[in-house]
């Protein structure tokens, strides 16, 4: 079964499209109007080697608060559909990235219940004219409609742009993992509740 999805999402404050492939190769086309999130996006696609399309229109006169997080939402929507019942899969996910002196944790959860715990103190408020707050919104879009558990920690860091691409190179790391089959329990949902 192909672990696929598209996605649309039009709002009066953006429009976004993204396809997503579980079982890609590390493929991305990203359009966000976002740069440095695109290369963050870019950085999930490769370390989680899923084929991710994002286009995305946002009220960027105002700032990049609504196209940040509602990409987060679109993307977790899409990871909802394609992930699919869950059967076969390890659902458990972690990794560890550093970046020169830029250590960062992701643990996650495939639980169904979404869940966000963000511990990254930026010592920057912006990456070049990227506001550092949305990375928080970013992720809290995402566990809300991927309904995972998601705990983010950057244990060091003095670079804001190292601690920023060790959350996400963890976090697809983390999700690579989660998401990878258990040839022990193939076919059957990792839960004793029988569904997630």
């Amino acid at each position: 079964m192909k672990r696929e999805a598209k996605v649309t999402r039009n709002t009066l404050e953006t429009q976004i499209s993204v396809a997503l492939n579980l079982d890609g190769s590390g493929h991305a086309r990203l359009a966000t109007q976002v740069p440095f999130l695109d290369h963050m996006l870019d950085q999930v696609a490769r370390h989680a080697v899923f084929d991710l399309e994002v286009d995305a229109r946002g009220d960027l006169h105002i700032d990049a608060h609504h196209t940040v997080e509602d990409i987060g939402i679109t993307l977790g929507q899409a990871f909802a559909r394609a992930v699919g019942d869950k059967k076969g899969v390890r659902r458990y996910g972690h990794a560890y990235v550093p970046l020169d002196e830029a250590l960062s944790r992701v643990v996650i959860d495939l639980s169904g219940r979404p869940g966000l715990e963000f511990h990254v103190d930026f010592v920057r408020a912006r990456i070049g004219a990227f506001d550092v707050d949305l990375v928080h919104e970013f992720f809290q879009g995402f566990v809300n409609h991927a309904l995972a558990t998601v705990h983010i920690d950057n244990l060091r860091g003095d670079n804001s742009h190292h601690q920023c691409e060790t959350v996400f190179k963890a976090f697809a790391r983390a999700l690579r993992m989660a998401l990878e089959p258990d040839p022990r329990a193939a076919g059957v949902v990792p839960s004793t509740k029988g569904a997630l």
